[in-house]
């Protein structure tokens, strides 16, 4: 089976292939079928989102299709910066920028009131119309400043108090499995085995 994943990003590309290795499907992406949209997200929620982009690159390619959306909520900010997460400080905003606005927000904001959690919605879409949507949550604290080298986004910020690090400090093997990608592409990949 073939699974094309409505997105340019070659890290989630990759990730999404590490992931599902084991079962019998090749990862395409968008440029590997030379499908240059942009898929407008104009939903309310992660799901509805991924939904969206998985129908409408699923329509132009005819193959199983898979799309996330994904984002930092912030509960101190009752969910903010939520869906919004990519275009927080603005278009074209560097993951820096966002950072800053953030660490800005929760000024004087004590640690154990900065809980917050990355979410991802993966959305499944099948040429017979059949869906699956799934949802994946890791839990943390935003940091008072930006620590460590790896990942992306607010990686940096994004404290993991069980292992004393931010999410941009812990090995990628680590965040293959605690991540709220990979809980979300565990979920799918058991949806995906019970299909025959």
């Amino acid at each position: 089976m073939r699974i094309v994943v409505a997105t340019k990003n070659k890290g989630k590309i990759k990730e999404i292939q590490h992931i599902l290795k084991d079962l019998p499907v090749q990862v395409l992406s968008q440029d590997d079928l030379d499908i240059k949209t942009d898929v407008e997200e104009t939903g309310s929620t992660f799901e509805e989102n991924a939904l969206i982009k998985a129908r409408e690159i699923q329509k132009m390619c005819n193959e199983v299709t898979i799309a996330d959306d994904s984002g930092l909520e912030v509960d101190y900010l009752n969910g903010a910066p939520g869906i919004y997460t990519a275009r927080y400080a603005g278009e074209g905003a560097t993951d820096i920028d966002k950072m800053n606005k953030l660490i800005k927000e929760l000024d004087g904001v004590p640690l154990e009131n900065r809980t917050a959690r990355f979410v991802c919605a993966i959305a499944a879409v099948f040429p017979d119309g059949k869906k699956i949507v799934v949802r994946g949550e890791c839990e943390g604290l935003i940091a008072f400043e930006p620590v460590g080298e790896k990942g992306f986004g607010y990686d940096p910020l994004f404290y993991l108090p069980q292992y004393q690090a931010t999410m941009a400090q812990i090995e990628d093997e680590l965040k293959n499995t605690i991540s709220h990608r990979a809980k979300a592409l565990a979920l799918l990949k058991k949806e995906l085995y019970k299909l025959d």
